[in-house]
Parts: structure tokens; C-alpha cells; sequence
């Protein structure tokens, strides 16, 4: 009978390491990804759990972490106390990799297939002549003036608690979605601290996407005119944009399509973006438009990360992720979060209008 039973559990770790390496080195065709996963599966899929976890305070993603790691210590224990040290290390090694395993079957079924969907610079009409200094140079003047004009308003209305869903910036979402021809429905989820939040804050992450529960999870730290957009941008991860250019730019727009407190959220992440990719001297004569205000935001958010980051552990932690993405099919790694600008400048959107608006 244990022979039995240990041929069963070979037979079963056979097939899920032939599963994981179907699953990670079969090429899919993004086509069928777009028609089957993204379009078909994934949205169900994202509805259910995103609302079973809503209904939970806390993040289930930590209640995942804590309950692996407990049922592991246990196992090891237990095999260490009956069987000795030597063959309880094998076991444990073994268990690792098979919940490892698991993890990245899970991991791409939930979600993850979403980073081999065709990207948006494919489905868009996007023209990269328009992608030039002296555009990102008039991105940037009209980031200004908008962030100029919403910044009283945008403050006098207030902004979303930690913790609420914000209805009006759903309906952006979905107004961006429709108007990129992405029309799905998506299910809100709810923004939740996590365990993790102390990394967060180290190590310079904002928010995250839950993958298995498709929760949404942020930062404790960040500031009142900062969350619109942050919770925007890990909602448009909600809604199959795995790509972190890609999900800026979707968040970015519905945060345009979003009441003032939103729009002022979605131009002063813009603008900080823009900014970085100007050079210092143009940098410089643009930032000099910005009135006191919204020049006192962009340095509170400085000081917020001067106060919590540390540059060790946020480069660990850049590196790792910038590896993960790649991983992935991400081939700019991190610096896709960057894709934003090329998106708003290059990107002519299915209406004909240009992503960006210009301003006067």
C-alpha cells in the first residue's frame, strides 16, 4: 500500500512538472490568448474572485502566504521528528518545488496569461513618428497647466478614503476601456493594506495586484492625491493589462475620464513621468510653470519617499521584479512602466482622437 501510494504521488508530480513546462515554454499565439483567455476565461475568472475577496477585510493573499508557510513548518517537523534530519531536508526540498510548481500553474491561470496578450501599441493605431523630445517637451507644458487648473478644485472636493472604492473613478475605468475597444466588464476590488506593507514602503512599491485572489492591495504611505491613480492603475491590471506601461496608460486615461480629484491624481503621475524623460535644463523651465500648490504635492510625494524608501532594499527589490518581468515576456522589464509616454503620444485611439488632449 505505500508503494502504492508513493507511485501515485510520483505519477502526480511527474504530471504537474510536465504541466509547468508546457505551460512555460509552449508558445501560444497572442491571438488566441486575446479571443480564449482574456477575452473568455479570465474576465469570469476576475469577476468571482475579485468579489469573493471583497467581501473579506484583509487580504487573502497574506492568509495564502501565512497558511503555506505554517502547513510547510509543520510537515517539515513532523517528518524531521519521525524520520530524522537527512530525509526530512529531501522531503522539504521536495515539497518547495512542488508548491512551487503549483503556485506557477496558478499564477498563470488566474492571471498571468494576460502578460502574452497582443499589446496595445498592435491594437491601437499607434505611430511612432510622433514619439519625439519635442512632444514629450508638450506633453509635459500640458501636464502643467492641467495640474494648474485642477489643483483647487481637486482639493476642495477631497479625495478617496484608503479602503473605499471610489465609484466615479469605476466608471472612468470602464469609459477608458470602452474607448480603447476593451469593453469588458470588470469587478472593483476593494483596496486593502497588506503584511507585506513594510516592503512596500522600502522598497519604493506603491501597490500591487493580487494574482490569485485578484485583490488589490496598497501601500499605507501613499497620500490622499496619489491613490486615484495608483488604485487606477492596479484596476486596469484587474482588467488584463499585465504590462506595467500599459496599465499606467489605462490608468492614466481613466483618471482623465474621472471626476477632478481623479484627473488631478492621473496629470500629476503624468507629469512626473514626462518630466523624467526631459532633459534637466527643459525639466527645469516646465517645472518653473508649476504654481504653489500642486509645486507643494510633487514635494510631499518626494519627501514620502526620501522618508520611507531605502535605496538597498528597493533595489533588491527592482532587480527582482525587473527579472520577474522579463520572465514573463516583458522584455523592457521595468522599464516598461516608462511605455506610458509613448503610449499617450504615439497612441490615435479607435474615436480618432488622440490619447493625449492637447490644451490651450
Amino acid at each position: 500500500m505505500e508503494f502504492a501510494g508513493l507511485a501515485r504521488r510520483s505519477r502526480w508530480r511527474v504530471a504537474l512538472v510536465v504541466a509547468v513546462a508546457i505551460c512555460a515554454l509552449v508558445p501560444i499565439p497572442a491571438g488566441a490568448i486575446d479571443r480564449l483567455y482574456s477575452a473568455g476565461v479570465y474576465p469570469v475568472l476576475q469577476r468571482g474572485l475579485t468579489r469573493a475577496s471583497n467581501v473579506v477585510p484583509i487580504a487573502l493573499l497574506d492568509v495564502l502566504i501565512v497558511a503555506t508557510v505554517v502547513a510547510v513548518s509543520v510537515a517539515t517537523w513532523r517528518e524531521w521528528r519521525q524520520a530524522g534530519a537527512a530525509r526530512a531536508a529531501v522531503r522539504f526540498v521536495v515539497r518547495v518545488l512542488t508548491i512551487a510548481a503549483v503556485v506557477y500553474v496558478g499564477f498563470l491561470v488566474f492571471w498571468g496569461l494576460n502578460y502574452r496578450r497582443t499589446p496595445l501599441t498592435s491594437t491601437l493605431q499607434f505611430d511612432a513618428r510622433r514619439v519625439t523630445s519635442a512632444a514629450a517637451a508638450q506633453a509635459a507644458a500640458v501636464a502643467v497647466t492641467r495640474i494648474n487648473a485642477l489643483h483647487d478644485a481637486a482639493h476642495a472636493v477631497g479625495f478617496p478614503t484608503a479602503g473605499a472604492i471610489d465609484d466615479q473613478v469605476v466608471a472612468g475605468l470602464r469609459t477608458a476601456l470602452a474607448d480603447i475597444g476593451r469593453g469588458a466588464a470588470i469587478e472593483p476590488a476593494r483596496p486593502k493594506r497588506t503584511m507585506l506593507d513594510w516592503y512596500f514602503r522600502r522598497a519604493g512599491v506603491d501597490g500591487m495586484t493580487d494574482p490569485f485572489f485578484l485583490e488589490t492591495l496598497i501601500a499605507s504611505d501613499v497620500l490622499p492625491f496619489e491613490r486615484p491613480f495608483i488604485v487606477a492603475h492596479e484596476w486596469s491590471h484587474l482588467a488584463g493589462f499585465a504590462d506595467e506601461g500599459e496599465a499606467n496608460f489605462v490608468g492614466w486615461l481613466a483618471c482623465l475620464r474621472s471626476p477632478p480629484p481623479a484627473q488631478y491624481s492621473g496629470w500629476l503621475f503624468f507629469y512626473s513621468e514626462v518630466a523624467q524623460s526631459l532633459g534637466g535644463r527643459e525639466a527645469t523651465t516646465i517645472a518653473r510653470r508649476l504654481e504653489a500648490g500642486p509645486r507643494a504635492d510633487l514635494q510631499a510625494i518626494r519627501d514620502r519617499i526620501s522618508r520611507q524608501v531605502s535605496p538597498r532594499v528597493a533595489a533588491a527589490g527592482w532587480r527582482a521584479y525587473d527579472a520577474y518581468l522579463k520572465a514573463n515576456r516583458i522584455e523592457a522589464g521595468t522599464k516598461s512602466y516608462a511605455q506610458v509616454i509613448r503610449l499617450a503620444l504615439g497612441v490615435r485611439l479607435p474615436s480618432g482622437e488622440l490619447a493625449l488632449p492637447a490644451y490651450d
